[in-house]
């Protein structure tokens, strides 16, 4: 094999390897977009259920509070894993 002929096979594997990451960079996209949009559905609950306690009672109840704390943590753990997607 020719000089040239390496230099091309070379840069032939570094475009293919540069696909695969293209793909493999559009699917982990879509994967941390649901994750996203998933923990902002679950943002979004736990402010109607903060709220919806803030507005029943001046104290808000354990349950209700548990309720929120639980929430909040899975929504605090989404968020985590996306950070360290990017």
């Amino acid at each position: 094999m020719n000089l040239k002929d390496e230099m091309e096979k070379f840069r032939d594997g570094l475009m293919q390897q540069r696909d695969e990451i293209v793909v493999q960079l559009d699917l982990a996209r879509m994967n941390v977009r649901d994750e996203w949009e998933k923990a902002e559905e679950q943002l979004e609950e736990l402010k109607a259920r903060v709220a919806g306690a803030a507005d029943e009672a001046k104290d808000a109840s354990e349950d209700v509070w548990a309720g929120v704390q639980v929430l909040g943590d899975e929504v605090k753990k989404a968020y985590e894993r996306i950070k360290s997607k990017l």
